[in-house]
């Protein structure tokens, strides 16, 4: 099978040759800076280029192409460009405020963390306050500059399955915009603010889809996004609120998507176990990143009741397993996971998350030859 074919193949529920591997093709499965150049450095790559940067806050970067080639990856990235009227903005070198006018402040070398917004100092926020706000503008030209040729030049030319980053749903910026417990509690005590903060992020992510799409969707095969709305323990909000408030806007960006018949590859970290069906519902066909640490998240169990439905994308440990453990118990890691979400195809193996740089160089290199070497069940 080409690279592609293996992607697509694992999105319809069909066996492949092997299972298929992910590695830097979105915001949420590459490397840090300082992971990246460690990686580099063990495997005598040259140092003499920095790596291009991915996503600034995340301090992640594009992988040389050099190590997906040495892992066999399936897939690539396709990002949009920066608006030409309100790019990311540095104030400081550790400060920076981005085109929704959210301040993001980094400590040392750490991620950068929403610090003020918008919203943050409103003490009983109403609806009139979002005609207030300066919001981006989806038609920016510079997100748009060169996408159709990034992307046809990736599709024609290489067999990679492309996949298309388009901005994080609307519980994280929300969460940016007017402060994360804020936000939480405006859900029940200010709902009207809420849900029309919500309709305004949903609105500028759709039309921001629809124009990718209309410049680059014939060259794209599979639409990426993030919106964590779980933690540790279980879902961030109740099911019910979820369904009443967050769920409807989810929706309307799922169908801006298959409006061009692509699938959907939805990123969400946490517990997720509760709000699979309703996810489902949604129309999202590839669950990312599987976070298996989290409470009800067993892989079995996943395969079992939703493996019909979701592909299952990511799942090798990331909290202890890669971190902390032997290369034999990250080879160990990698087969459990093939075994449990393989069979009849739907996976596509990738680490939980992006690798952070105390993740050791062999341990990296040990889940991806493991997981070539690894016969299917």
């Amino acid at each position: 099978m080409t690279h592609r074919e293996r992607i697509l193949a694992a999105l319809a529920h069909q066996e492949t040759d092997r299972v298929p591997l992910d590695l830097g093709s979105s915001i949420s499965t590459t490397l840090t800076a300082r992971a990246h150049e460690r990686l580099r450095v063990y495997l005598g790559l040259p140092l003499s280029v920095l790596a291009p940067v991915m996503a600034k806050r995340a301090s992640t970067v594009l992988p040389d192409e050099a190590i997906l080639r040495r892992f066999d990856v399936d897939a690539r990235p396709l990002l949009l460009g920066s608006p030409d009227n309100r790019p990311d903005r540095d104030v400081s070198e550790d400060v920076m405020v981005d085109e929704w006018g959210v301040t993001w402040v980094k400590h040392g070398q750490s991620h950068y963390m929403n610090a003020d917004g918008p919203f943050y100092h409103l003490d009983e926020p109403a609806v009139q306050d979002l005609d207030k706000a300066a919001w981006p503008d989806p038609a920016d030209p510079g997100r748009y500059r060169g996408l159709r040729e990034r992307a046809r030049e990736l599709h024609e030319k290489t067999d990679y399955a492309v996949i298309l980053n388009l901005p994080v749903g609307p519980v994280h910026l929300c969460q940016f915009l007017r402060g994360y417990a804020e936000w939480l509690q405006d859900l029940l005590l200010h709902p009207a603010f809420a849900e029309g903060l919500l309709d305004r992020c949903v609105e500028v992510w759709t039309q921001v889809t629809s124009r990718a799409l209309e410049e680059a969707g014939e060259f794209v095969d599979v639409v990426m996004y993030g919106d964590d709305i779980a933690t540790q323990r279980g879902p961030l909000l109740r099911p019910e609120l979820y369904r009443r408030m967050i769920k409807p806007g989810h929706k309307r960006m799922a169908e801006a998507v298959k409006r061009f018949g692509k699938p959907l590859f939805y990123h969400s970290c946490g517990s997720v176990y509760r709000l699979l069906p309703d996810l489902i519902d949604v129309g999202i066909d590839a669950l990312n990143p599987v976070q298996v640490s989290a409470a009800e998240m067993d892989t079995q169990r996943l395969k079992r009741e939703f493996g019909r439905h979701l592909t299952f994308w990511g799942g090798i440990d990331t909290q202890s397993v890669l971190p902390r453990g032997s290369v034999q118990e990250v080879r160990a890691e990698v087969k459990r996971r093939i075994t449990d979400l393989a069979p009849g195809g739907g996976y596509v193996l990738s680490a939980v998350h992006n690798i952070q740089p105390e993740v050791p160089p062999e341990n990296l290199i040990a889940m991806y030859e493991a997981a070539r070497e690894c016969e299917k069940p």
